[in-house]
């Protein structure tokens, strides 16, 4: 499948394509292009749906998720490979056999036999069942296979190849592995098509909607929205004695452990700063963030004539995953609509930077750029480990973090960073991470 950049234009029900070369600056950025820019549709399909998806991260909250709305809309999507970390054949072997995909991947080589088993017992007699691939590079060898759109749902910067390798074979790609860009910014910017990526974060899917609306420069700021978690209006010393179990009982959202303490932490709204800042190629001290409880708008664009456009709808990722796999068309009836009907009230707050110091830490690394932003992906991520198994107090997450990235200096940053660099310095955060978290653990016992 060969990519076409085409410059995108709606009037009314319609759409309007004219052609532009991708070496054009055009679409919402002067020079570059950004990463993400709605103006520019990148591989268009028109007239040949359903358009073919590859799924990575299928087992996931976002796979299963993307998967319940591709059977919902046959007409629009097939999907053609799944990958998965292997923890959950079962699942995955059913998801194969109601897609009907042509691979399946797997991260665990150990699982392959049970895997095979479970499709045994999913398929008919006689049936061909999918190919396996297996091991830590399946996920990139399906993300780089013959499809339309890779929908990359993977979590945590295992997913920085397959983004790699869906971007160098010409895909289009449905981002939600913000940790892809997190760590891998310069290398990600480097093989990516203006219109290549499109965001499938709620909030950067929101960003990505609003910003249809004007060009760069008509921009004044990007504002990100923030539930608060489950500790918006505490204090910083109201959380020294919370629980790995009240960290989990997020308000709004049902997610994975790692994000949902992200969520607390408001580390995640750190790493969707990074995230802005890298696909749409705003400037940091131009990219806000502003608590809101009802998570209803998901974000939005502040423009140099004073109007603020709004992206908002229920919380519900489905609506984000049809705009990743079905831009720029949208998905009839991907997500519920709000009832205009019923009274609603609609609140937002200032972020407490004392209390969640997270934000600003995340605006330091992302400015110091290289591997910086690595480093604080994966101290963090050590840390809330930590913290799930009682070792770390909650606040002692971002204390510890901060003291790696403060070690950790000013990295050499530009597009020289490669791959290595990045796993290099991974590597050493996640050792610093645990010792110093050991370390303030045995502090506390003393």
């Amino acid at each position: 499948m060969r990519p076409v950049l085409r410059h995108v234009r709606h009037i009314g029900a319609h759409t309007v394509r004219a052609h532009r070369s991708c070496g054009h600056n055009g679409g919402m950025s002067d020079s570059p292009s950004p990463l993400a820019d709605p103006h520019l549709v990148f591989d268009p399909v028109v007239g040949e749906d359903p358009r073919d998806i590859v799924i990575l991260g299928s087992t996931g909250s976002i796979g299963t998720q993307a998967i319940d709305l591709v059977l919902s809309h046959p007409d629009r999507f097939r999907v053609t490979a799944l990958s998965a970390a292997g923890g959950r054949v079962g699942l995955l072997a059913e998801q194969a056999r109601r897609l009907r995909v042509k691979t399946v991947a797997v991260a665990r080589e150990d699982v392959v036999p049970a895997l095979r088993e479970a499709l045994q017992g999913q398929y008919a007699a006689g049936e061909q069942l999918p190919e396996i691939l297996a091991g830590p590079d399946a996920a990139t060898q399906v993300a780089a296979s013959d499809c339309h759109t890779v929908l990359n749902g993977i979590t945590g910067s295992i997913g920085l190849a397959p983004t790699l390798a869906a971007l160098e074979a010409g895909r289009t790609l449905a981002l939600a592995n913000k940790e892809s860009l997190i760590v891998g910014g310069p290398l990600v910017k480097a093989v990516a098509k203006p219109g290549q990526i499109i965001p499938v974060d709620s909030e950067h899917a929101a960003l990505f909607q609003a910003l249809a609306a004007g060009t760069r420069a008509d921009v004044r700021k990007l504002v990100v929205t923030a539930s608060g978690g489950p500790f918006r209006g505490r204090t910083k010393a109201d959380l020294v004695n919370v629980t790995p179990e009240d960290a989990l009982a997020h308000p709004t959202w049902a997610m994975g452990p790692v994000i949902t303490v992200n969520s607390a932490t408001l580390v995640n709204k750190g790493l969707e700063v990074i995230e802005a800042h890298l696909l749409y190629d705003i400037p940091f001290d131009r990219i806000e963030v502003v608590v809101h409880p009802q998570s209803y708008v998901h974000s939005m664009v502040e423009f140099t004539d004073g109007s603020t456009l709004a992206q908002a709808t229920p919380p519900d990722m489905r609506g984000p995953i049809a705009i990743g796999i079905g831009w720029p068309e949208r998905v009839p009836d991907a997500a519920p609509a709000f009832d205009w009907t019923k009274a609603s009230s609609w609140e937002f707050f200032p972020l407490d930077n004392d209390a969640f110091p997270s934000v600003g830490l995340a605006r330091h690394v992302g400015e110091l750029a290289g591997t910086a932003p690595a480093v604080f992906n994966a101290a963090n991520e050590e840390c809330v480990d930590a913290f799930l198994k009682g070792a770390l107090p909650f606040n002692g997450i971002m204390e510890t973090v901060t003291e790696v990235v403060a070690e950790h200096g000013t990295p050499s940053a530009g597009t020289s960073l490669t791959v290595a660099d990045v796993l290099e310095a991974e590597t050493w955060a996640r050792a610093r991470a645990r010792e110093l978290a050991g370390k303030a653990t045995a502090e506390a016992r003393a």
